[in-house]
């Protein structure tokens, strides 16, 4: 069954790192939104016999990063090697010791960040460069501490989370070598989940300890984290993804009902539903400079499809032959990349490759 994708999270399984949306009633009545022009790419896997590859980040030189099934043991569940691709060829980028890596976040310079299992089966995240990969330690590199990198920028700084010898889990931004602790707004923990050019962080964060505190997106800028807040009477919300215009991705509660969930644009103190594709709810993951977001959302027959939200309209990519896809990046130039389930049932990595050039907002 399809299960559709985020950038890699701190979440309780920490290296499985694919979001399950459950489907939730199919929404009658409603026209299917038309299917935008372009071609999507199968990307294949690493091999392995679970058959399955994610793509989580694309630069401007087209170049891919994600994860993907391997053909080393151990043969009775998925091992799974963060990947980058280009010019037709995926390339396994290895591990730091550890059996599970995963790659979320590609520069303009093909600096790739992401987190990996250790050898002594801890969880570190990483800057691969070169053909070498690093560990970024944790705050206080302690042995018993996980972290994880989600988003690089061309100033090398990078986003991510880590624990604290308190053991919660807060955001961070990594500079030379300093990983920086960016706080929280008022409860316990916090991750980031997406950077841009400017320094400036997004992600999510608890608003006051437990049982009080919520789950709200934040923009962090020079020091300062600002709740964004939700839409309607809901309660949560995430943001995952920020352009250099300072334009904040992410999905929101959208009622008192925890089960509803749209897809948000934000951009000078104000959110901005972006709908759905017909179904009940929807996510956005990532937005490129020209203002095209991307992400997916469920359809007015259930099934659960990649979008791209252009100019107040958001289209439907479709899928590589399978029920479902969804998307996790989009470029300046409008490749998008993603993971759908394909006619023979696995789950592949794609690109999909527009027909006309971006166009966006900008």
């Amino acid at each position: 069954m399809f299960s559709p994708s985020a950038r890699p999270r701190n979440v309780d399984h920490r290296l499985t790192i694919v979001l399950i949306l459950v489907l939730l009633l199919a929404v009658s009545a409603i026209p299917q939104p038309a299917t935008a022009q372009g071609r999507m790419i199968d990307l294949g896997t690493l091999g392995g016999r679970f058959i399955f590859s994610q793509a989580t980040s694309i630069n401007n030189s087209g170049q891919v990063v994600g994860l993907s099934s391997t053909p080393i043991w151990p043969t009775f569940y998925s091992k799974e090697h963060a990947f980058l691709w280009q010019h037709g060829v995926m390339t396994d980028l290895g591990t730091l010791g550890g059996i599970n890596s995963a790659a979320a976040g590609i520069n303009d310079r093909g600096q790739v960040v992401g987190f990996s299992q250790t050898s002594q089966e801890g969880s570190y995240a990483f800057l691969w460069q070169h053909g070498v990969m690093l560990s970024l330690g944790t705050f206080d590199n302690n042995d018993n501490e996980i972290s994880g990198a989600t988003s690089i920028n061309r100033h090398e700084q990078v986003a991510g989370w880590s624990s604290t010898s308190k053991g919660f889990d807060h955001a961070f931004l990594c500079q030379q070598g300093v990983m920086t602790d960016l706080g929280t707004l008022g409860g316990n923990s916090s991750e980031a989940n997406g950077l841009n050019n400017l320094g400036q962080v997004v992600g999510d964060s608890f608003t006051a300890p437990p049982p009080l505190g919520r789950e709200h997106a934040f923009l962090w800028h020079q020091g300062v984290m600002t709740d964004l807040g939700t839409l309607g009477e809901g309660q949560e919300s995430v943001a995952l993804g920020i352009n250099d215009r300072g334009q904040v991705v992410g999905w929101t509660e959208t009622t008192s009902s925890t089960s509803i969930k749209h897809a948000f644009l934000w951009q000078q103190g104000v959110m901005t539903d972006l709908g759905t594709l017909g179904g009940t709810s929807s996510y956005a993951t990532g937005i490129n400079d020209h203002g095209q977001v991307v992400g997916y959302s469920e359809t007015s027959t259930g099934s659960v499809h990649a979008f791209l939200w252009q100019q107040g309209v958001m289209t439907d990519l479709g899928t590589l032959g399978g029920a479902g896809s969804a998307a996790t990046s989009i470029n300046d130039l409008g490749q998008v990349v993603g993971d759908s389930e394909t006619s023979s049932g696995g789950d592949h990595a794609f690109l999909w490759q527009p027909s006309a050039p971006a166009s966006g907002t900008k």
